[in-house]
């Protein structure tokens, strides 16, 4: 019987303001380098998922966030491990800056397809892409 895969447990914020979302770009120093994705990152222990992403958002940006309901549930097979992203509508409180991340950039929601995505994010970008939530 083969060991079971190793699985990781994300949040994802997504931000929409003006028919545009909010992408963070990896740093050169992190594993899939300067892949663009939605801000977020690991569930600590002892965290609440919103209260991660709060966190993470804080870390990343710079800047404070108001994390609403759930939006959508990812689930992504990478060689290495099982991936699942839950992915929350958010604001932000100020203005986001990159603290933590190599960029942050309002992208139009009808170039989302054309970025350099992480491939857990692709699907949904791509799906936001065609979306009327804007």
């Amino acid at each position: 019987m083969d060991a079971p895969r190793p699985r990781k447990l994300v949040v994802a914020a997504l931000i929409a303001q003006k028919g545009h979302i909010l992408l963070s770009q990896r740093r050169s120093d992190q594993s899939m380098p300067n892949k663009w994705e939605l801000p977020g990152g690991k569930i600590e222990s002892s965290e609440s998922p919103q209260d991660a992403l709060a966190r993470e958002i804080q870390e990343e940006l710079g800047c404070g966030a108001t994390v609403g309901e759930i939006y959508d549930v990812i689930f992504h097979a990478y060689p290495e491990f099982d991936l699942y992203m839950l992915i929350y509508h958010a604001n932000l409180l100020g203005e986001p800056q990159a603290q933590e991340v190599s960029a942050v950039r309002w992208v139009p929601h009808q170039e989302l397809p054309d970025m350099d995505l992480l491939p857990a994010d692709r699907p949904l970008v791509q799906r936001l892409a065609l979306a009327s939530i804007f």
